[in-house]
């Protein structure tokens, strides 16, 4: 592995800063849904790719020791950039990577706890239908995901809102469960982990399935300030309360409720010619960063297999 091939491995490591200025327009100009769509999955190839270089890394930097060397049945030296910049680089890699493993597996024991919490006071609070209304005095509505989907709303919050209101409400946490939004904000969360560039994705992630509810709401009770109204007041009721539902439950009094407020009471127009444009990026630097992961990969596995003697050089 030369420089240049190192170097490429580091590409992927870099690109989620990259994404940030498009993916903060793409809501608007894509259209929530698309968004979504478009920045999940952007998210989620990021994510690999960073991951896959980073593991590249720390097996350089491994291989270039006589233990690792001998285990890996290498009969000729790791062809390598001088260790004194192989083995800083693996070693970074290494701690990011158990960094981010125990921060992974942290948020994945605390969501676990949350959501079976959530999911057993729903089991136990009295329904209608699809509706869970759980008695206590701070006010919270979400989207349950599960076997049924639920929608939990506490009385503090039924009290919070008129009756016209709480339909609006309903119907955007209807919204969520029909389009299986957890399993977007999930694929966020787990690749805001994998790297810290791609936190600023994992929140506009939410703010494009929280629009997408809010359009679905608007379209389902036909009136688009009700639905504006009714998310405003539901955030205002929730703005000093605090809310034990999981991370991937998506609400309604969640994300910048400034921005999706005015945009269902701006005039509903035409997606932009940009639009175009700002997916074009997006898929472009997501591509760049696969590329480069791939390649660098596939160099690293070509070399290790010329080291072991498999492979001529």
């Amino acid at each position: 592995m030369t420089a240049p091939q190192l170097a490429l491995l580091l590409v992927p490591l870099f690109l989620p800063f990259a994404v940030r200025p498009p993916a903060g327009r793409a809501v608007d100009r894509l259209g929530p849904v698309a968004a979504l769509w478009t920045l999940t999955l952007n998210a989620l190839v990021l994510a690999c790719a960073s991951v896959s270089a980073l593991g590249a890394l720390v097996l350089t930097g491994l291989l270039k020791l006589p233990l690792f060397a001998a285990f890996g049945e290498l009969v000729r030296p790791l062809p390598t950039p001088p260790d004194t910049l192989v083995l800083p680089v693996a070693a970074a890699a290494t701690g990011f990577l158990t960094v981010t493993a125990w921060a992974l597996l942290r948020s994945a024991v605390r969501q676990y706890h949350a959501f079976r919490t959530a999911r057993g006071q729903a089991d136990r609070s009295p329904t209608a239908g699809d509706l869970c209304v759980v008695d206590s005095p701070h006010p919270d509505a979400y989207a349950l995901p599960g076997r049924p989907h639920r929608i939990v709303v506490t009385t503090a919050m039924l009290r919070s809102l008129g009756p016209a209101e709480r339909e609006a409400l309903f119907a955007h946490e209807r919204a969520h469960n029909a389009g299986s939004h957890h399993r977007f904000l999930l694929a966020a969360e787990l690749a805001a982990h994998c790297h810290p560039g791609l936190r600023h994705l994992r929140d506009i992630v939410r703010l494009a399935a929280e629009r997408a509810a809010d359009e679905a709401a608007a379209t389902a009770v036909g009136d688009r300030r009700l639905t504006a109204r009714a998310i405003a007041r539901a955030a205002l009721a929730t703005h000093a309360s605090r809310s034990t539902r999981p991370d991937f439950a998506a609400a309604a009094a969640t994300g910048p409720v400034p921005h999706r407020v005015a945009a269902l009471l701006a005039p509903r127009a035409q997606r932009p010619r940009a639009a175009s444009g700002v997916a074009l990026l997006l898929a472009v630097c997501t591509a760049f960063s696969a590329c480069a992961a791939t390649t660098g990969v596939i160099t690293f596995h070509h070399e290790v297999e010329v080291a072991q003697g498999e492979e001529p050089r």
